[in-house]
């Protein structure tokens, strides 16, 4: 017969805790949707792992340069996604309409 299983309890401040990670994520899915951006910072992923390889290839064959290059590329790319977008300028016609 196998052994019984134990149940251990969690305590009040381990409820709160796990319960306030959740509302964290909530939260954060919550601006994430709001932001328009979303299918621009799903291909930004995708390219990054890309460009990852490539630097690692780089510097696997001697080219520290272009790996250096590469990942300064990534990091100016992925502060700039970080940010909110900017808001669209009005254009000429847009303005005279």
């Amino acid at each position: 017969m196998p052994p019984k299983r134990t149940l251990v309890r969690r305590s009040d401040e381990e409820r709160i805790a796990e319960l306030q990670t959740k509302i964290a994520d909530l939260q954060r899915k919550l601006v994430e949707q709001q932001r328009t951006d979303t299918p621009v910072l799903r291909g930004a992923e995708k390219i990054a792992k890309k460009l990852r390889d490539f630097a690692a290839l780089a510097q696997k064959h001697g080219r520290e340069d272009a790996a250096n290059s590469t990942l300064a590329f990534m990091a100016g790319l992925d502060r700039m996604l970080q940010s909110e977008p900017e808001p669209r300028r009005r254009g000429r016609r847009e303005e005279l309409a």
